[in-house]
C-alpha cells in the first residue's frame, strides 16, 4: 500500500496514517510563479495500490476547484507511473450539492465532478456522508464507498442526552432518510427506543420558509441531523421551533462543519446548547470562542477502516452499516 495526503489535507492524512500504523509516502507539490502546479510521488508506486488523501473545502488557501484539480493531476500521475490501483479518499466532497435540477438548464455538478474523477484514472473513491446518497451511487461508474458517521455519534448523542428521553430530528424533509438511519443505529447501540421528528422547509432563490414540525419531542433531548452546517441558519430555525414543541434541549450533529460566514448566529442561539461535527474541514473559519463551543469528532480512524478493508479486499458491508 502506498498512502499520500496531499498538501492541503495532510493534518488529516497523517491522522489516517497513525490509525492504520503506518507513515504517509513522500510526495512534492510545487507551484510555480504563475500559479500552476505540479505534484509527484517521492517513491516508487509501480504496481502498487495508492490511496490519495484529498478533503475539497473551499479555504483556507485554495478553492475546491484548484484542490479538485490537484487531486485529478496526482491520480493521473501515480496512473502514468504504473500503479495498480488508485483510491481517491475524499473527506469532503465538493460539489456534491448539486445533485439535480432544480431550475431551467441547471447544471448536474456532482455527476460531472465524477466524471472528471473517472477520466483521471481513479479506480474507487471514498467519502464521507454526502447530500445525497442515491445521486452519489449513480453518478459514478466506478466503486464509490459512501461511509456513514453514525457510530461517530453515537457516544455524543448518549452523553448530551444523558437520561432523558431522546429524539433524533431532520431539519428538512430530504434529510429524513439520514435522521431516521441515525436513530436506527442510536437504538441499537443505546438499547433504548429513540422518537423522531421532522420540520418543513423550503427553499427558493435563496430564501428559507416553512416551519411546520411532524412528530413529538416534548420532554426531549433532540438532536438535529444533517450532512452539511453551512451558516447554521437551518439549524437556527429547527432549534427554535423544537424547543416551542416542548423539546427540553436542543444540539446540532453535521458530518461536515463548514461554517462559512453567517454563521455566528449559530453560536449566539439560545436554543442549541451543542454544536457537534467531524474533522473532515478544520475549523479555520471560525474564531476562538466559536471554534470552544464545537465538539470535533475524529473521522480519520473511519476513514482508515475503509482503506484497511479494501486494501485486504475485505467487505466494506459491515463498515457501512455502522
Amino acid at each position: 500500500m502506498r498512502l499520500f495526503a496531499l498538501d492541503a489535507t495532510r493534518e488529516f492524512g497523517e491522522r489516517m496514517a497513525a490509525a492504520l500504523g503506518v507513515d504517509l509516502d513522500a510526495h512534492e507539490e510545487r507551484v510555480f510563479e504563475d500559479g500552476e502546479h505540479k505534484a509527484r510521488p517521492l517513491v516508487s508506486v509501480r504496481d502498487r495500490d495508492c490511496y490519495v488523501v484529498q478533503s475539497l473545502h473551499a479555504g483556507p488557501d485554495d478553492p475546491a476547484s484548484e484542490k479538485l484539480v490537484r487531486l485529478l493531476f496526482f491520480a493521473a500521475t501515480l496512473r502514468d507511473h504504473g500503479a495498480r490501483r488508485v483510491t481517491a479518499v475524499i473527506p469532503y466532497m465538493a460539489y456534491a450539492r448539486k445533485d439535480r435540477r432544480t431550475k431551467p438548464r441547471d447544471p448536474v455538478t456532482s455527476r460531472y465532478a465524477a466524471q472528471l474523477i473517472e477520466a483521471a484514472g481513479i479506480d474507487a473513491v471514498v467519502t464521507l456522508e454526502t447530500h445525497n446518497v442515491a445521486a452519489w451511487d449513480n453518478a459514478f461508474r466506478i466503486p464509490a464507498v459512501h461511509l456513514v458517521p453514525h457510530d461517530l455519534f453515537a457516544e455524543p448523542a448518549r452523553a448530551f442526552a444523558g437520561d432523558a428521553p431522546l429524539a433524533v430530528v431532520s431539519p428538512d424533509p430530504g434529510g429524513v432518510k439520514r435522521a431516521q438511519l441515525l436513530r436506527e443505529h442510536l437504538e441499537a447501540k443505546l438499547g433504548r427506543e429513540i422518537g423522531s421528528a421532522w420540520l418543513e422547509k423550503r427553499r427558493s432563490a435563496g430564501v428559507v420558509s416553512g416551519s411546520q414540525l411532524a412528530g413529538d419531542v416534548a420532554g426531549a433531548a433532540a438532536i438535529l441531523i444533517d450532512d452539511i452546517v453551512s451558516t447554521g441558519g437551518t439549524m437556527v430555525r429547527a432549534a427554535e421551533t423544537l424547543k416551542e414543541a416542548g423539546a427540553t434541549r436542543v444540539a446540532a450533529f453535521a458530518a461536515h462543519g463548514l461554517f462559512i460566514d453567517g454563521a455566528r448566529p449559530l453560536f449566539e442561539s439560545p436554543h442549541i446548547e451543542r454544536v457537534a461535527v467531524t474533522d473532515t474541514v478544520p475549523l479555520f473559519r471560525l474564531d476562538a470562542a466559536a471554534a470552544e463551543r464545537v465538539e470535533t469528532i475524529p473521522a480519520a480512524p473511519l476513514f482508515a477502516d475503509a482503506v484497511r478493508r479494501l486494501h485486504a479486499g475485505g467487505s466494506i458491508s459491515e463498515l457501512l452499516a455502522r
